[in-house]
């Protein structure tokens, strides 16, 4: 915490530019030995708005019909949690289908393995899945079909966790697994999609096995960029045969990026 503007210091004009550039609580002020009442509202608002997207439910019909437009054979399933305070409770339940939904994900599988099983996870933000995941997958289907990869059925998961996507790409019979996630609301944001591709998921995968893009929203990494740099780590997936820890983003990504620069990048099938 430094002094409020009115103290004009150098270090506080300095403080307060570095305020353009970042939603972190910096420069905050103080009105004696306390926060100023604006900053104090502000913490609060923060604090309800990342509260609001735990608990919030997805809009599945919505998001469906948002997603409608893209050629994407949706199909909505339920992990092992009953509700949401078991979700809270009990992240293990989160990472498992239910025992019905597991058996007509199999009963989907295509009788050709498919390359790709795209996850749509509510987890702990639904306002991020629900604003972020249709834009982000509008930029990022144009690099799926330019290197020719196969769509396995695509999956909405309520009450799910990252590891989800692995029982998911399990039953569908899937090379690689991306599950798009809400993200732990912060009190900078609460709104952030995250983005989590493994290679030859399974049962047994850790997070060691993960790549992951972080911050996808507005206001945060671009869809353009998000998409681009997901196009490159999945390319090299498919090249290399591995993801996670042993695959590093050497991409160079810039929000200008477009559907037709997919094609320089390396061919899945090299």
């Amino acid at each position: 915490m430094t002094d409020s503007p009115s103290s004009a210091s150098a270090d506080g004009d300095l403080w307060q530019d570095l305020r353009r550039f970042t939603n972190a609580r910096i420069a905050l002020g103080r009105s004696g030995v306390s926060l100023p009442v604006a900053r104090q509202l502000e913490f609060q608002a923060a604090h309800a708005a990342a509260r609001t997207a735990v608990h919030s439910a997805l809009d599945v019909p919505a998001l469906t019909s948002d997603l409608s437009e893209l050629p994407l054979d949706l199909h909505t399933v339920h992990s092992q949690v009953g509700d949401r305070s078991e979700y809270l409770r009990r992240p293990d339940l989160g990472r498992r289908l239910n025992a019905a939904d597991a058996d007509r994900l199999r009963a989907l599988a295509p009788a050709e393995p498919a390359d790709l099983a795209i996850v749509i996870a509510d987890g702990l933000s639904a306002l991020a899945v629900q604003q972020s995941a249709p834009p982000f997958l509008r930029a990022f289907l144009p690099y799926v079909a330019q290197s020719g990869l196969t769509l396995a059925p695509a999956s909405i998961a309520l009450q799910g966790r990252v590891a989800i996507g692995d029982d998911i790409a399990g039953c569908l019979g899937a090379r690689c697994v991306i599950v798009l996630i809400g993200e732990r609301p912060g009190l900078s944001a609460a709104d952030s999609l995250g983005l989590y591709l493994t290679w030859a998921p399974s049962l047994e995968s850790t997070d060691a096995d993960r790549n992951c893009i972080s911050n996808i929203r507005e206001g945060g990494l671009s869809f353009a960029d998000a998409a681009y740099r997901a196009g490159y780590l999945l390319q090299e997936a498919f090249r290399r045969r591995l993801s996670g820890v042993m695959l590093k983003d050497n991409s160079v990504a810039t929000p200008e990026i477009g559907a037709t620069e997919a094609a320089a990048l390396p061919d899945a099938t090299d």
